[in-house]
């Protein structure tokens, strides 16, 4: 099915008419959970984060005419038996070239248990979630709920193996969907 031809939403694949809200505006354009035709074979977490993205971004389209993005998961933080890892994507492997040159990396992952609408809008915080904190917005903390749940972490590299990064640990859950690397 073609997309429905605004500029943000153009390739989404929907059953009928699909409709977005986001952050409290509404319009015609986009379902959460639609699936972009070129990330049909993607696992349910990229198509997720894709569907999210989509929304943020034509609510931003909408109100300011914004260019629109895509990200899709390039690996995964995996935690087993004390072990912390990064898997990364097969098709990733020819971008892991010299990083065993360095001792440490920044991880951008993404906090999807904390991806709900309720939790985007949430703009100030008590530091660590400590009402004794004076309260600060998003930007000023380190807090996990911001309106793009981007996260980042500077781990030690432990070794490279492949596609697998082992790392000294993450402020991450297992299965976290990690969106880029940078030394």
């Amino acid at each position: 099915m073609a997309g429905c031809g605004h500029r943000a939403c153009r390739g989404i694949r929907s059953p009928g008419e699909h409709s977005w809200h986001c952050g409290g505006k509404r319009g015609t354009c986009h379902t959460v959970g639609a699936v972009p035709s070129d990330q049909a074979g993607y696992s349910s977490v990229t198509r997720r984060i894709v569907s999210l993205f989509c929304c943020l971004l034509v609510s931003g389209a909408l109100a300011s005419d914004l260019p629109t993005y895509e990200v899709s998961p390039i690996g995964w933080v995996r935690k087993s038996e004390g072990k912390v890892t990064i898997e990364i994507e097969p098709r990733y492997q020819p971008a892991l070239l010299g990083l065993d040159q360095f001792d440490s990396i920044w991880v951008f992952y993404w906090f999807d248990r904390n991806d709900t609408p309720e939790k985007r809008n949430i703009l100030q915080v008590h530091p660590r979630r400590n009402p004794d904190n004076p309260l600060r917005g998003v930007f000023a903390t380190r807090a996990p709920v911001r309106p793009n749940l981007i996260a980042l972490s500077r781990c030690r590299i432990v070794s490279i193996d492949g596609t697998t990064i082992t790392i000294d640990g993450i402020d991450a859950y297992a299965d976290t969907p990690v969106l880029d690397i940078k030394p």
